[in-house]
């Protein structure tokens, strides 16, 4: 370089080189054609779209665990397609084979499989036991990962609760959660940041397991914004059938927001909801600070996730439609990965993994509650989670439609 060439270059600004991507093992009970692991791993390995197109996530899958194999199982053609490892067991699969930790973060997709019941109808999906398989090989390797949780942390609250403990302790960022909260809005608004909430009704569809979690999860990213920020939650009570309309019909408040929420549902189907609902429930929410929540599963009326919210100083509700694509590429579950890549990027979960921890607790608890007869429960336990998430909005606002 010749002394001229030199010096002007040389008054240049100095421009950091991009950071390689991410190393991501992904830990899964089951890739199937719709499973969950389809619709985030399917992105790192497809692209967003999942057409072989740009964008793509940033970061890269590196390798990948499957518990289960079944006969429509994605995992292997897709790990011969795209040069993607599949490792026998967890250590395996964060170590990339070796004796350490080998990968810049993890995710458990512990959902879809042929796994038992227990008593209270709720699937033992291994969220937990993989967990643990992941953390013994941070606390065997002297350092840690982030780490996404699909859905709910655990079909118990103990184990849910330890969960969180253990990434406290190891001082990891974790996420968790659906990716119902994240997903599109009709109308694209949030909840008053900092507003007293007074009263919430919730509204969805199918399985009280499977999507009670969905349906509750959405309830909280709305309700965890009011003032005073999340105090945590004293009662919980399930009822079904006959009771769950007595419910409705003896509280005034509930019956006026329900039908509030339902007006923004885009497949309500006429007629009479006692005629189309045959099987209809609620989870009955008390919170510490006095806000009254009730999250209604209305298979036969409605396919999708409606909320409506008494706020302090408003004479009309805050109502909003939750709008997944229901066909592929599932684009709400797009909206969910770049929340996972927000982690991975920044070290930081962009909101807080306790959202997820009070949701799985008050869906075991609501599920303990119909076990022992609809009884209200007490949940001092839920009452000591309390966190506070900022006026930062998640949702995407912009995608497939």
């Amino acid at each position: 370089m010749n002394r001229r060439l030199f010096l002007s270059t040389a008054t240049l600004p100095l421009v950091a080189a991009p950071a390689s991507p991410k190393r991501i093992a992904a830990i899964i009970t089951e890739y199937r054609p719709g499973s969950h692991a389809d619709v985030v791993i399917g992105k790192y390995l497809e692209g967003y779209k999942q057409d072989d197109k740009p964008p793509y996530p940033r970061n890269k899958i590196v390798s990948m665990f499957t518990e289960q194999v079944p006969k429509a199982d994605m995992s292997r053609e897709r790990a011969k397609k795209y040069g993607v490892p599949i490792y026998r067991t967890v250590v395996d699969a964060l170590t990339l084979g070796g004796d350490k930790l080998a990968v810049d973060g993890v995710i458990l997709i512990g959902e879809h499989g042929d796994y038992p019941f227990n008593d209270k109808e709720q699937r033992l999906y291994p969220r937990f036991e993989m967990f643990l398989k992941i953390t013994d090989v941070f606390r065997t390797s002297g350092r840690s990962v982030p780490v996404f949780n699909d859905k709910h942390l655990s079909f118990n609250w103990r184990q849910a609760k330890r969960m969180v403990e253990i990434s406290r302790e190891m001082k990891f960022p974790m996420l968790a959660g659906s990716s119902v909260p994240v997903a599109m809005r009709i109308p694209s608004i949030d909840a008053p940041f900092g507003v007293k909430q007074n009263k919430a009704v919730a509204i969805s569809y199918s399985g009280l397991d499977i999507y009670g979690f969905h349906l509750l999860e959405s309830l909280q990213c709305l309700t965890e914004r009011r003032r005073g920020g999340e105090t945590g939650v004293k009662a919980v009570q399930c009822f079904e059938r006959d009771e769950c309309w007595r419910y409705m019909s003896q509280n005034p408040w509930v019956e006026r927001l329900f039908n509030e929420a339902l007006k923004r549902s885009n497949t309500r189907k006429p007629g009479d909801p006692k005629s189309l609902v045959k099987d209809p429930s609620v989870f009955v929410i008390d919170y510490a600070d006095g806000l009254q929540a009730a999250a209604f599963l209305m298979t036969g009326m409605v396919e999708d996730f409606t909320i409506a919210i008494d706020l302090e100083g408003k004479s009309d509700p805050f109502s909003v439609l939750m709008n997944l694509q229901n066909g592929r590429p599932h684009h709400h579950f797009g909206c969910l990965t770049k929340k996972i890549e927000e982690m991975f990027e920044t070290g930081k979960a962009p909101y807080p993994v306790e959202r997820t921890l009070l949701t799985s607790g008050m869906l075991d608890f609501a599920l303990e509650s119909r076990f022992q007869g609809h009884k209200r429960l007490e949940t001092p336990e839920l009452a000591k989670v309390r966190y506070q998430t900022n006026a930062t909005s998640h949702f995407c606002t912009d995608g497939w439609s």
